[in-house]
């Protein structure tokens, strides 16, 4: 089974709240480097840290972190973007792109350009950061987006075993981050999501339900859609 002890790991928004503990977290397991990287990577007080810029939108910065980070053995794709709005017909050009080109064509490409780099290793590790908005389409464009980057997971999962990569996908609602601060819902603690998804690795698992309400819209999936959507009877009443 993957270990974390002596790993090489990356981690995409490395900035941000649940970026800032997959690097601490990591290194509490055994990492003996993190690749924290950013479009504009701050600095960490930690030598084992390595800041790294990286724009997941961009081909050329996903090249040349590739070519900087040849050791890495655990890629995990965390980087993400959201919209103010829930209407995918009420989006934005702009919002549109960037929510197709960072939470999908980002984790997409970066697998793609590491998965020479992974399967050279003897154990080795990609985690993808979904949504249980991958399963409940109420978020527009990031529905979506969270929706291919699952099902690009699972093809990854099936293409990369047979090379010895373990692929893991992750589902979690409300995280207590920025980008949820507009809710009241309960949320998760970054800290306790990064522990689960490490735990799920190190156990061999392919797919991480983090919290009670990823674990009831994945159940739900194999009701009548009306079920998962009421607002589609009601409309039609």
């Amino acid at each position: 089974m993957p270990a974390l002890n002596g790993s090489v790991v990356l981690v995409t928004g490395a900035n941000g709240g649940i970026g800032t503990h997959f690097v601490q977290e990591a290194l509490a397991r055994g990492a003996v480097k993190v690749y924290a990287t950013a479009r504009n990577p701050r600095a960490w007080d930690d030598e084992r840290i390595v800041p790294l810029r990286l724009d997941v939108t961009d081909p050329a910065s996903i090249h040349a972190a590739a070519k900087a980070a040849g050791d890495v053995t655990v890629l995990i794709n965390n980087a993400g973007t959201s919209t103010s709005s829930s209407g995918i017909l009420t989006h934005t050009d702009e919002e549109i792109r960037a929510n197709v080109e960072t939470n999908f064509l980002g984790p997409l490409f970066l697998a793609r350009a590491f998965a020479p780099i992974l399967a050279a290793k003897d154990e080795s590790v990609i985690i993808d950061i979904h949504s249980l908005l991958s399963w409940y389409a109420i978020a527009g464009i990031y529905s979506a987006t969270k929706a291919a980057l699952w099902s690009a997971t699972n093809s990854l999962r099936l293409e990369l075993a047979p090379q010895g990569v373990h692929v893991v996908g992750v589902h979690v609602g409300w995280v207590d981050t920025p980008m949820a601060a507009h809710t009241t819902d309960p949320k998760t603690q970054p800290a306790d999501l990064v522990r689960m998804v490490f735990d799920a690795v190190e156990a061999g698992e392919h797919e991480v339900l983090a919290d009670e309400m990823s674990v009831q819209v994945k159940a739900g999936l194999a009701a009548p859609i009306e079920a998962l959507y009421p607002q589609l009877k009601a409309a039609n009443d």
